[in-house]
């Protein structure tokens, strides 16, 4: 009763901050912020006629509710009615507090614990641990909570989070990319974690930042990132690769190539992309191309400003064939979800997790002259069964969600269920 008083008294006092009226300066840069939005689908939305949408007339019907805005919610209602004329997903206004958790490049640092964290029934639960990180080394077990990091609640930024993604895909996966910001600092720093055991027991452990796993590379105007592929054999001869983004082509390509030579006489492949946020697109065609043996098959068509393009499995040789089951997450999105998909729908692979993030598209997240955050796709994707991916996401031919009791005694839902499914044949 006192925990349900308490949040209803940071509702009404967030109602309160959020109706404050807007000062001169605010309403200039709300203005500000609508005109570039404005510019910024003009300039590079893929379709220069915006699906039959007047997108000047769009402009000019709504600029004026920003003019009148008398607080923060009144202006970016009136931005997102905006997007909203365009009828397609990936284009949304984040609010700064927001913005602050999910995409803010000034937080966080290099550094890793090795911990993997999915919220699960509103709870930051830890789902893998690097057997080498420190967070191993200081006893961090699968299917603990995270209660606080450094101190601070997690709980509020979930609820956040979860609130302003509520009818969104991406959901899990800014929820994920929210407590990993939270959770790196620079390298060879310390951060503070509240755990809860699977005894119900809180665990505080003060966690060493480490080196990210995997090598450092670098792929145009991305930050650095680090890129690992591992691979190895599963009970009853079932093959198992897994890598964390589609980059860095030179090691990971010809480390997917020897590992899918070396299942040659398994019964299956399980390729796992949960938690894989995609990268190079053309290498989905590259991959495929190990399981598929029939020239001209595709993932399905990106459609950009300048030219569509198609994603055309080219077969290697010696191909595998033998059963192959994709491992996906909320996290899994982009690249992962072009493969996926596409290999869902030429009927050669068999899906287990749950739905991706749907975030297949190529897009950015700028923050605005207001604070607010941006996000803005410049293609579209449609599948080769002719689904689109972006906002609806690649929908598991097995549902298997990770839970609170499997973690805790080691077990993984999804990857017993694609096992399951290999033995079965």
């Amino acid at each position: 009763m006192a925990r349900r008083a308490f949040n209803l008294v940071v509702l009404l006092i967030c109602s309160v901050l959020l109706a404050e009226e807007l000062t001169p300066s605010q309403r200039q840069l709300n203005i500000e912020s609508f005109e570039r939005v404005w510019k910024m689908v003009r300039d590079t939305h893929w379709d220069p006629k915006f699906g039959g949408v007047d997108w000047q007339a769009v402009h000019d019907e709504l600029r004026p509710a920003v003019d009148r805005a008398q607080t923060m919610s009144d202006a970016r209602q009136a931005m997102s009615d905006m997007l909203g004329r365009l009828h397609q997903s990936h284009f949304a206004i984040i609010p700064a507090d927001v913005y602050q958790n999910v995409d803010d490049k000034s937080a966080g640092g290099e550094g890793r614990t090795g911990i993997d964290v999915r919220i699960v029934n509103g709870q930051a639960l830890v789902t893998a641990v690097d057997e080498n990180s420190p967070a191993a080394k200081a006893g961090v077990r699968t299917g603990w909570q995270i209660l606080q990091i450094d101190q601070k609640d997690v709980a509020p930024s979930i609820e956040s989070i979860s609130y302003t993604y509520r009818d969104s895909t991406l959901r899990e996966l800014m929820l994920e990319r929210a407590l990993a910001t939270r959770l790196s600092r620079d390298l060879d720093d310390t951060v503070r974690v509240r755990f809860l055991d699977g005894k119900g027991k809180t665990v505080d452990l003060k966690l060493a930042e480490a080196a990210p796993r995997g090598a450092r590379t670098q792929f145009g105007l991305l930050p650095t990132q680090y890129v690992w592929v591992e691979s190895r054999k599963l009970e009853g001869n079932v093959g198992y690769i897994a890598f964390n983004m589609f980059l860095d082509p030179a090691r990971l390509m010809p480390a997917f190539e020897a590992a899918v030579k070396g299942f040659q006489q398994s019964g299956g492949v399980i390729v796992d992309l949960r938690g894989n946020p995609g990268g190079i697109g053309i290498m989905a065609m590259g991959l495929a191309g190990w399981f598929i043996d029939k020239p001209g098959q595709r993932l399905g068509t990106m459609y950009t400003r300048d030219t569509p393009l198609q994603f055309v499995v080219n077969p290697r040789f010696p191909t595998f064939r033998g059963r192959v089951a994709i491992l996906v997450d909320g996290a899994s999105a982009s690249t992962s979800e072009i493969f996926a998909g596409g290999m869902q729908d030429l009927k050669r692979a068999r899906i287990f997790g749950t739905r991706t993030a749907g975030a297949a598209l190529p897009s950015f997240i700028e923050q605005l002259p207001n604070g607010d955050g941006f996000q803005c796709a410049t293609a579209n994707y449609i599948s080769e069964g002719g689904k689109a991916l972006e906002g609806i996401g690649v929908t598991p031919d097995v549902i298997a969600p990770p839970t609170r009791e499997l973690l805790l005694a080691g077990r993984d839902a999804a990857l017993e269920s694609a096992l399951h499914w290999i033995h079965s044949k």
